[in-house]
């Protein structure tokens, strides 16, 4: 048996846990064809099977994977950082958890809010990078978003309003949490959906991480996606929803002075039609039919997969 992850369990192998080669495309954030050539290129594979025969990656095999793909992300040419990983001593397996008992380690991985905070405060950039990735390696987008980023964002808006400082330390955090964002969302493989889902901004919204995040959460369950990003004008929203012809199209509203909705109704009507949703507290009473709104994240999750059924 193996969880949903594609890890198989230590009751089956007696051993740690083993992973699919799945379950570490979406840790990695590295499709799961790169991986399968990093095997055959470099002998980055797995070194287990499973009682049925299956290979599975074990910790040290994920370890590798992990430091190659950070060389990488440095410009390291592919053949040396193979070289390199492959000195990594083998690490034992772990002995199994005791029951009742949390691991200490693993939860140290995961940081709190205020750790996060005083890391982007300091402009470590390797340190929110690697910590924004464990979290959503972890707990998912929505999770990530609600639990980490929000509070975050909120404590450093607080000290700028408080100081007049700390721009930099904005951008700093923003660039590093988008660089995550766009590693977790790669294109899937093999989408659910014909017809991809348009995220945009409204005209003249610059805050488009929310966007962001909705596009990683939704690539995460095998959605294919578009992102227009930031102040994406009516006219070409309405060009790519003639180009694409998406299923669904949603525009993020953060600040009232984006939030005019009579600009929505001129936007082109698709045969088949898009269901458009509107989401973010910018927008103004009065949007047109059959223009839906929603108020949380979840609901964004739930109204896009209804749409796509």
């Amino acid at each position: 048996m193996t969880d949903e992850q594609g890890q198989a369990t230590a009751e089956e192998t007696g051993q740690e846990p083993g992973y699919g080669i799945g379950a570490v495309a979406r840790r990695l954030g590295v499709p799961a064809p790169t991986l399968r050539t990093w095997n055959l290129r470099y002998g980055l594979g797995p070194s287990r099977r499973s009682p049925g025969g299956h290979r599975r990656y074990d910790s040290t095999d994920l370890r590798r994977l992990e430091e190659m793909n950070r060389l990488l992300r440095q410009g390291v040419p592919a053949a040396d950082a193979a070289r390199q990983v492959l000195r990594l001593p083998h690490r034992a397996p772990a002995p199994p958890p005791v029951p009742g008992k949390t691991d200490k380690t693993d939860e140290a991985a995961i940081p709190t809010v205020a750790m996060l905070a005083r890391a982007a405060t300091a402009l470590d950039s390797q340190g929110v990078s690697d910590w924004i990735e464990a979290a959503l390696t972890r707990h998912g987008v929505e999770w990530t978003w609600h639990t980490l980023v929000l509070p975050v964002f909120e404590a450093i808006c607080r000290r700028q309003a408080e100081t007049g400082a700390g721009i930099e330390v904005e951008h700093l955090f923003s660039e590093r949490l988008l660089g995550a964002l766009i590693r977790v969302g790669r294109p899937a493989s093999r989408p659910v959906n014909d017809r991809p889902v348009l995220l945009a901004c409204a005209e003249n919204e610059q805050h488009s991480m929310p966007v962001h995040a909705l596009a990683a959460a939704l690539a995460l369950d095998n959605v294919q996606t578009r992102v227009l990003g930031a102040r994406t004008p009516y006219s070409a929203l309405g060009d790519a929803m003639r180009r694409l012809g998406p299923s669904v199209v949603f525009v993020w509203s953060q600040i009232p002075e984006t939030g005019d909705p009579a600009p929505l109704a001129s936007l082109p009507p698709l045969r088949p039609p898009s269901r458009l949703i509107v989401g973010g507290e910018g927008w103004w009473e009065g949007l047109p039919p059959p223009v839906s709104r929603v108020s949380s994240f979840a609901e964004a999750l739930d109204r896009v997969h209804a749409a796509l059924r």
